[in-house]
């Protein structure tokens, strides 16, 4: 691979809305896009100026209004030819954003498991309907107003469902490389699928290494390379998170709230709490009780 890059780990957006929205002139820091890689999608669209954009081993050059969709875990980076480009991007986790629907699930099952794969380089007609999806798309995340989550939820399913009709993709090539940096993905998702449904429950690193197929010690180098965390500490993460959410939406004791989410142990819980949030379950639900009610008054 001629750019091997660095992985991009940081949290997309909302925890329970995974995606995040950049708009890149001159004056962004990152303006120059480095080399690198995430395990989420992404959409770049061209708004001024032309861009030019390696993926992997492919350069691909594109104009005003011309996409580009960079499958998870591809190198890239790209070179603004003018200084008057302009470009926005929006970071996504399409299996979080899409994974309440089963019906559309199976029906982009085959893009999201990389049977098939999106065109790289697309080019929306101004007139035609795949530039009005994305059009809507990137408006709803530049500038967020109430009900923006059903815009951009639904012009993710118009988008894919665009595609397929459109046949705006190909049957998947991979190198010997690629393909097994991608079944490691693959594999790994599993254990995080297990995190998800099961956080509730004891979760060991033999548990979660048995769920990506690794031994627990390749799982580990494998899972902090990817993430930045021990496969534990992201758990922890996690069952922090789902407590938050249950802490703004649930009338029960902290304790209940504690065991619900995998803690056996009280005091446990809360220091794990302050780890992640800087702050006291019960501190947490307090602030949260007051920031309602001023937006009440």
């Amino acid at each position: 691979m001629k750019h091997r890059g660095y992985n991009e780990i940081r949290q997309r957006g909302r925890f329970d809305f995974p995606i995040e929205y950049h708009y890149v002139d001159c004056h962004h820091l990152r303006f120059n896009m480095p080399y690198h890689w995430h395990v989420e999608y992404e959409l770049i669209r061209i708004l001024h100026g032309t861009f030019s954009l390696s993926l992997n081993e492919t350069s691909l050059q594109a104009g005003p209004g011309d996409v580009f969709f960079i499958r998870d875990g591809i190198v890239h980076g790209g070179t603004p030819n003018q200084a008057d480009c302009v470009y926005e991007c929006l970071v996504f986790n399409a299996q979080h954003l899409l994974k309440e629907h089963q019906h559309c699930n199976e029906a982009i099952d085959s893009i999201l498991q990389h049977d098939l794969h999106i065109n790289k380089h697309l080019h929306p007609n101004q007139e035609g309907m795949l530039y009005s999806i994305l059009d809507n798309l990137f408006a709803a995340m530049k500038t967020p107003a109430p009900g923006y989550e059903l815009i951009v939820l639904g012009a993710f399913y118009a988008f894919f469902g665009v595609i397929l009709q459109q046949g705006l993709y190909h049957p998947a090539r991979f190198h010997n490389t690629e393909m097994k940096f991608r079944q490691q993905i693959h594999q790994v998702k599993q254990a995080f699928t297990l995190i998800e449904t099961s956080y509730g429950s004891p979760l060991t690193l033999q548990d979660l290494a048995d769920a990506a197929g690794f031994s627990p010690n390749y799982f580990c180098r494998f899972f902090q390379k990817m993430t930045q965390r021990s496969p534990i500490d992201y758990l922890n993460y996690y069952r922090i998170e789902i407590a938050c959410r249950k802490l703004h939406t649930d009338q029960r004791s902290i304790t209940e709230i504690a065991y619900e989410c995998g803690f056996n142990d009280l005091s446990y819980f809360i220091k794990t709490f302050h780890k992640y949030k800087g702050t006291s379950p019960h501190k947490y639900k307090k602030n949260l009780f007051l920031a309602e009610n001023n937006n009440l008054n």
